[in-house]
């Protein structure tokens, strides 16, 4: 199989190829040609190259590039390749070996390699230990110079991942491999062969030897893969998610089971479910469905009959999933999110609530997160055993919160009057007072926002 590669990247290789230096495909670019073959191009975002040029070396072959990190990674600018606006990088790294990971991460010893042999040694999976070499006058992928010394290929067709070697040694250089399988088999479809699948339980407390930025990063690009819940579960039964997630464990054996509810698993398995059945691709809406009741263990209680109920664990939870967020390092931002959804995922369609109701709905998860909710209550309705993925009611509710977005939700800043027409009429200065004031005519009219007229408004501040 040829294919042609982009001009920047034939660029670069004439380049090499001229000083004399060899230039090969390796990593997850080999992988997604041997895999998606005619379409394998399109998934191919970071061409992941290696040579047997120095980081110095490269330097001297392209003036603009860059090296800053001990790893012998040279990036290029791709705008100093082609004419293109395109803000992209090229990266590709020396050959290299690699000893003493006392931090379970990064090797202590780096050394520069002679040979590809060398470099794919290092590796991780069989499945990203396979390289191309570009020969001739032109760069092309021509799978005729596929490099395999640990069987890639095979696992590639058999859907297997197989660590390069021992496999307990292999995840002791670098504990974030742990989640890296897992990560690859709920993207790839793929399963874990048994001998690296053991592993990965018996070295699980190394995860703990890890940054949390790394552990966030892969639980991240899990959730976003085509198989977020079956990546869930391997962390669990793996031990992996305990070092992750420990609160989400604390679900699993709590019922949820009382007369006229559909819900017949414990609250881990509803949470996992959930995530399983929620309609959003965005990884911080599934994270946040994949959480979202993960207060009820902390609450659950008798009711006077004796069944349980989990009173206020939507309050509990997003304290928890603050925390957690926290400790994953999310971004502000994304805490917020997930905060909000969990906070108020509760919240009801009954179809005898006000118009006033829907718009303070809509404030409080703001106008952004509106879509993200509807995905989390479908995953929590199905993840719950209902059958049907939106109840008439949950159909009649984003109805009206459509109307109430279009053109835009009432806020304060849409009543008659501001600030200014509250000190004119009274003749006062500015203060806290006139916030607190525009805040009580802002309720009142949100009740019936037929009173939203300047008349009706400055006769309301005179009374106040």
């Amino acid at each position: 199989m040829k294919q042609q590669v982009p001009v920047e990247i034939q660029k670069i290789y004439e380049q090499f190829r001229t000083a004399g230096f060899k230039l090969y495909m390796v990593g997850g670019s080999v992988r997604n040609i041997l895999l998606y073959k005619e379409d394998a191009l399109k998934t191919i975002k970071d061409w992941d190259m290696t040579t047997d040029a120095t980081p110095e070396e490269m330097m001297q072959l392209f003036p603009e590039a860059f090296y800053d990190n001990a790893f012998g990674t040279v990036g290029i600018p791709v705008k100093s390749l082609i004419e293109t606006e395109h803000p992209g990088v090229v990266e590709i790294t020396t050959f290299r070996t690699e000893r003493g990971y006392t931090d379970r991460r990064h090797p202590s010893e780096l050394t520069w390699g002679k040979t590809i042999e060398e470099d794919l040694a290092r590796r991780d999976f069989t499945m990203n230990a396979i390289a191309i070499e570009f020969k001739g006058d032109v760069a092309e992928i021509n799978t005729d110079h596929l490099i395999d010394l640990y069987d890639g290929q095979k696992d590639i067709a058999n859907r297997v991942i197989r660590t390069v070697g021992n496999p307990l040694e292999r995840f002791k250089e670098d504990a974030l491999r742990l989640m890296r399988a897992i990560r690859f088999a709920a993207q790839l479809g793929f399963q874990i062969e048994d001998k690296t699948l053991q592993a990965i339980t018996i070295d699980a407390v190394l995860l703990t030897e890890i940054a949390h930025e790394r552990v966030r990063d892969e639980l991240l690009k899990l959730l976003s893969s085509e198989y977020p819940y079956e990546g869930i579960m391997l962390l669990k039964n793996t031990n992996l998610l305990q070092h992750i997630l420990p609160e989400l464990l604390e679900g699993i054996g709590v019922s949820q089971t009382r007369p006229g509810r559909h819900h017949k698993d414990d609250v881990f398995t509803h949470n996992v479910l959930s995530l399983k059945f929620c309609t959003g691709t965005d990884p911080i809406v599934r994270f946040a469905t994949l959480i979202h009741d993960v207060g009820k263990p902390r609450v659950a209680a008798p009711d006077h009959e004796g069944f349980v109920i989990f009173h206020n664990h939507e309050v509990t939870g997003s304290r928890m999933a603050y925390a957690i967020c926290d400790r994953l390092r999310f971004s502000k931002k994304q805490r917020e999110k997930v905060v909000k959804l969990i906070r108020w995922h509760m919240f009801t369609v009954d179809e005898h609530i006000t118009d006033s109701a829907v718009r303070r709905f809509i404030r409080r998860i703001g106008v952004e997160n509106v879509k993200d909710m509807m995905d989390l209550r479908v995953g929590d309705r199905l993840g719950g055993g209902t059958q049907t993925a939106e109840s008439w009611r949950l159909k009649l509710f984003k109805k009206r919160v459509e109307e109430q977005l279009a053109p835009a939700p009432f806020s304060i800043n849409d009543l008659a009057i501001d600030g200014n027409d509250i000190m004119k009429e009274l003749g006062i200065k500015p203060g806290k007072h006139i916030g607190e004031m525009l805040e009580k005519l802002f309720e009142e009219v949100d009740e019936d926002l037929g009173k939203n007229t300047k008349e009706y408004l400055l006769k309301r501040v005179r009374e106040l």
